[in-house]
């Protein structure tokens, strides 16, 4: 079985509130993910932040830095073999981190990303970007993992957003000030990955990422953090769910999210 996880884990584990990378590590010990996606790791691209993080976590890390944001990363748990890495050359906001992985099934390619925060035509135009990253892999076993700002289609968003601020009510919406903005999700489905959380069923009832006990004044009980699958890969899926509780409500802003694949390193 091959676990994988995704985690927003807010500004480098380090804000005016103090230092969190002790719970970070913490909640990564407790689920042992093979692949982690990391987002938000501002500061950690410098001075061996990122390494020492990966190494408390008997992890090795595949950075992406960022022009405009904050960089990204997958983390990778020995013995699994990586067979490539690197970034996705696109002008990101933050940035999307690429590593393939042996698998007795064929190489399987792992995607980290943060679309952007302010703008749905951005996160729209970063969602194609990667449908394409995603279909030049040529292969069948590919994960999109990551922060992607954005609300899931298909599901009434009315509640949630009447109790958010004008100004992070914005960030959800169309230029019509009225149609709640979810291209960037639709386009990735429509480009053929699987939601895992649906397909799943998980484990809970909603998937809400956010917001943690952190906080987060821009949230308001929403799913921004995803696990969009190729076909294939969608269907070793075994389990997915948010992990809450413990370490995991103060470490960051955003809940992790954790996915069993019926998979085993090549």
């Amino acid at each position: 079985m091959l676990r994988v996880m995704t985690w927003n884990i807010r500004t480098g584990g380090r804000d005016r509130d103090g230092d969190r990378r002790d719970r970070i590590v913490s909640v990564v010990a407790a689920q042992r993910p093979d692949l982690l996606a990391l987002q938000e790791l501002r500061g950690l691209d410098r001075g061996g932040g990122l390494a020492d993080l990966a190494e408390r976590a008997g992890m090795v890390p595949h950075l992406a830095r960022s022009c405009f944001g904050q960089p990204v990363a997958v983390l990778v748990r020995p013995p699994l073999r990586v067979l490539r890495s690197g970034r996705v050359r696109r002008p990101f906001h933050h940035a999307a981190a690429r590593v393939e992985v042996a698998t007795g099934a064929g190489p399987l390619t792992l995607f980290s990303t943060h679309l952007n925060p302010y703008s749905g035509g951005r996160r729209r135009m970063e969602a194609d970007w990667l449908a394409v990253a995603v279909r030049r892999t040529g292969g069948e076993l590919a994960l999109l993992a990551g922060d992607l700002n954005t609300l899931e289609p298909a599901v009434d968003h009315t509640a949630r957003l009447a109790g958010l601020g004008a100004l992070y009510r914005r960030r959800h919406l169309r230029r019509d000030g009225r149609t709640v903005d979810t291209r960037a999700v639709a386009r990735l489905r429509d480009a053929g990955l699987v939601d895992l959380w649906p397909h799943s069923g998980g484990t809970e009832p909603d998937g809400l990422t956010v917001p943690t006990r952190h906080g987060g004044a821009e949230f308001a009980g929403m799913r921004l953090d995803y696990l969009l699958a190729t076909p294939a890969l969608a269907a070793t899926t075994r389990a997915v769910r948010v992990v809450r509780g413990g370490d995991a409500d103060t470490a960051s802003d955003h809940y992790p999210v954790v996915a069993d694949l019926a998979l085993d390193p090549g």
